[in-house]
């Protein structure tokens, strides 16, 4: 059994007690999120897609920690110029666990 749940604009398809990373979320680590926009959700009665969601299935997931991705280095230069700039950039990710889906 799997489902496609929105979380913070951004589309998983997620599974039971896999651990995924996720955009930044609000709650602190060892407490519970649901998740209420479920667009698709695929078990063995069936397929159920939603319109835009899936009505009466929520995504019950444990918040395990808060990391940041690897470094991505933003690299310009313009040549014959002596331009050059250089940035970097480290996404902050949530990493959880679902617990329960419907």
């Amino acid at each position: 059994m799997f489902a496609v749940v929105d979380i913070l604009g951004q589309q998983f398809k997620v599974s039971e007690n896999s651990k995924y990373y996720v955009p930044r979320l609000k709650e602190e680590p060892n407490n519970s999120v649901t998740f209420k926009n479920v667009l698709l959700l695929t078990d063995e009665n069936g397929t159920k897609i939603g319109n835009p969601y899936v009505e009466g299935i929520k995504v019950e997931a444990n918040v395990l920690e808060h990391t940041q991705d690897d470094k991505v280095i933003v690299f310009k230069k313009k040549r014959r110029t002596g331009y050059k700039k250089k940035n970097g950039h480290r996404q902050e990710l949530t990493r959880i666990e679902i617990t329960k889906i419907g």
